[in-house]
């Protein structure tokens, strides 16, 4: 035989740490897996809970106003106008500066969660805000 029974014990030794190693490491991204998946839905549902309370609040701030402002612009319809006015104007400026309000923040977040260094705490990538500010705007669009 070429080679010692050692030789072959140590390849057998080598194989199994291998195969403990591989199955250590599947559990290890099973665990991290869902660390960032319970973080994530844990964001989302607290950020949809927030919104649906926060449509409700302004549903009835909306009403509270018009009724406020109805004897001093001369009506009830005119009240209600100018309010829907105000926040027609509020969702454009919203649509118009969506990269920087609503993009750039999720994309931020997805990656510190995701894509964060394990040594130093860091994202591995970069920031779109830094990315803009090389790259100049981006188009909007």
């Amino acid at each position: 035989m070429l080679f010692g029974d050692k030789s072959t014990e140590s390849i057998q030794q080598i194989v199994s740490e291998a195969k403990t190693y591989l199955e250590l490491q599947k559990d290890y991204v099973r665990l991290e897996l869902t660390e960032k998946l319970t973080i994530l839905l844990s964001t989302l549902i607290l950020v949809l809970i927030l919104v649906v309370l926060g449509m409700v609040a302004l549903f009835y701030f909306s009403f509270t106003l018009a009724y406020i402002l109805a004897p001093k612009v001369g009506g009830l319809m005119v009240s209600f106008g100018l309010i829907t006015l105000f926040l027609v104007l509020v969702m454009l400026v919203i649509y118009h500066q969506r990269q920087r309000l609503i993009i750039s923040p999720m994309v931020n977040f997805l990656a510190k969660i995701f894509l964060k260094d394990k040594e130093d705490g860091q994202p591995i990538i970069t920031t779109i805000n830094d990315n803009d500010s090389e790259n100049g705007e981006r188009n909007n669009a």
